[in-house]
């Protein structure tokens, strides 16, 4: 094949055709068509799994990866920590207690989960409470650290007493009254999620032990924070094995599965739907090349008669539609991350904190998504340039060189 034919040929058919500008104009729009899909598709996975990985990001701090639990009211007990400590030297493991409660400040009252916990274990395993704790001397065992939104609440402030209401009761003469105790606030902290930031409570293990009369070293449960949860999890459950009728163990993906998998639809019915831009831009490549082919019908006719190859000739046309095709995705990759970088850094989109957790856009491109692009969108560019070649190959040239 005559590579230097076919180069030649294909750059002079790129040049604007003054005698049929709606060809060269339907090849601009495919262009302009296709570098706008492409860039539209990597900024809307960027959004869509950088939104993702935020929310993944809240959950696994407040939720955790792994959380070993007891059935049938069993306790987990200071035994079973140390065990799991010792076989699992790659994991934090951080024992909990935990309570429904009413908080009550300065005749303001609101509803909250409070946990149990050994601040020293649990900073490891939780940076937002660790963060909070920063600024903290000493926790003792009646101290607790809430939420943001408890905080703003109650008008709580540093050493101020509030009293706790729990679920459990006491008997009180003829009746029944829930338990009480007055708590010293220490400090809070702020997750991003107003779900939590409105409900959690920290407050030491000994401190619910005593309240909710539980037997010393014995715990609810125990979070693990893992490098690897889906795996760690079956090596977790293969070591409860024995013991699968009184433990077991829980992942941040099964506690909140159906909303991970929801915006997991949503991204690949997005992605689809986004490929069709493409695909109609793709629309506008066989049009023009169509037209190509048949403004040119003396022009292909003449270098098939002076022993041009049908294989030249097709590879004219669909070099012509795959330089336009990649041309398009080339400045669409281009435009895609500049409009990744200029959202990341300026303020040009504020989103409301309190239901998506952060105020700036999230954007995370992932290597999956971004060969996933640009693998469909050469595919779309082949196919659709496809056609037009073939359909060059097959003008009677005898018949276009007599009649034209």
């Amino acid at each position: 094949m005559n590579k230097q034919l076919v180069n030649f040929i294909v750059k002079q058919y790129l040049k604007y055709d003054h005698k049929n500008p709606f060809i060269s104009i339907s090849a601009i729009l495919a262009f302009i068509g296709v570098a706008v899909g492409v860039m539209v598709l990597i900024v809307s996975m960027a959004i869509m799994n950088g939104t993702s990985n935020e929310f993944k990001d809240k959950l696994f701090t407040m939720n955790y990866p792994l959380t070993v639990y007891g059935k049938f009211d069993n306790v987990v007990n200071k035994d079973l920590l140390q065990k799991l400590e010792k076989h699992f030297p790659n994991m934090t493991f951080s024992p909990y207690l935990s309570s429904q409660v009413m908080i009550q400040s300065q005749g303001q009252m609101s509803g909250g989960m409070i946990f149990g916990v050994d601040f020293q274990k649990e900073k490891k395993i939780n940076k937002i409470l660790a963060k909070s704790l920063n600024n903290i001397d000493d926790i003792h065992k009646y101290d607790i650290i809430v939420g943001e939104g408890i905080k703003n609440n109650l008008s709580l402030f540093q050493s101020q007493k509030a009293t706790l209401y729990f679920t459990t009761l006491n008997p009180s003469g003829f009746s029944m009254m829930p338990k009480m105790k007055r708590f010293v606030y220490k400090g809070s902290f702020k997750s991003g999620l107003t779900a939590y930031d409105n409900a959690y409570i920290y407050t030491t293990t000994k401190a619910l032990q005593t309240i909710l009369k539980k037997p010393k070293n014995s715990y609810e449960g125990i979070h693990i924070l893992s490098p690897n949860p889906m795996e760690d999890i079956k090596k977790i459950k293969q070591f409860l094995k024995q013991d699968s009728d009184l433990f077991g163990v829980i992942g941040w993906w099964q506690q909140n599965g159906n909303f991970f998998s929801a915006m997991a639809l949503e991204k690949e019915a997005l992605f689809l739907v986004l490929m069709l831009i493409i695909l109609i831009a793709s629309l506008n490549i066989i049009s023009s090349l169509l037209m190509t082919v048949m403004s040119r019908r003396k022009e292909i006719a003449l270098l098939l008669s002076m022993g041009a190859t049908t294989k030249e000739v097709k590879s004219i046309f669909l070099k012509l539609g795959i330089t336009i095709g990649l041309g398009g995705i080339i400045v669409g990759v281009c435009l895609g991350f500049t409009s990744m970088y200029i959202l990341s850094n300026f303020d040009i989109i504020s989103l409301p904190a309190d239901v998506y957790g952060t105020s700036k856009l999230p954007l995370a491109l992932s290597a999956t998504d971004f060969v996933s692009i640009i693998v469909g969108s050469i595919i779309i560019v082949l196919l659709s340039s496809y056609y037009p070649s073939y359909k060059a190959t097959k003008i009677d040239v005898l018949e276009v060189l007599r009649n034209e």
